[in-house]
């Protein structure tokens, strides 16, 4: 099975980045994706995008979360991508 791709957008000093980062390393499933983390203020249009809404994790191009995330459900995505 291909790694999934998962990428977090983030900003500097944001504490819900840093714990939902915390919790996908918790999830003990590192061989399982492949990961980047995009700052939403290197781009106007991410900023304007994400602004109020980060951390977003994608998994395949496909928005996962938003916020919050947990573990379990970090896993399970990765899992089962289609949902």
């Amino acid at each position: 099975m291909a790694k999934a791709n998962v990428v977090i957008y983030s900003r500097p000093g944001c504490h819900l980045c840093e714990k939902a980062k915390a919790i996908m390393a918790a999830a003990r499933c590192a061989d399982l994706y492949t990961f980047s983390e995009v700052n939403i203020e290197s781009s106007p249009a991410l900023l304007e995008r994400y602004k109020n809404d980060i951390p977003v994790i994608t998994v395949n191009g496909v928005q996962a979360f938003k916020h919050r995330l947990t573990a379990e459900a970090f896993k399970h995505r990765l899992c089962h991508p289609e949902g």
